[in-house]
């Protein structure tokens, strides 16, 4: 197994008045659950509190794995997360 089978590429979109990310794309395990990707972009932006959406439309359960997300909404070989602070979409 390679390691393009246990990572997978995350881009991070910013939207609304939420800041632009310096390190908008990271690699993550395909095990890990949503909650790791927003635990990362609270630490990133300083704020307890930040939007998270897929598809621009709605926030997956925080325990949903990585990959079962990457499998259903995945785009040329990545999963595009868009992130807000205050509500957005959905």
């Amino acid at each position: 197994m390679g390691l393009e089978d246990v990572y997978l590429i995350v881009l991070f979109k910013q939207t609304g008045d939420a800041p632009i990310l310096r390190q908008n794309k990271v690699k993550i395990s395909r095990q890990e659950p949503f909650a790791k990707l927003v635990e990362f972009l609270r630490r990133k932006l300083g704020k307890d509190q930040v939007f998270v959406y897929l598809k621009e439309a709605f926030s997956p359960a925080l325990e949903e794995r990585i990959s079962v997300l990457y499998e259903a909404f995945g785009v040329d070989g990545r999963l595009v997360v868009n992130y807000a602070l205050t509500p957005a979409w959905g």
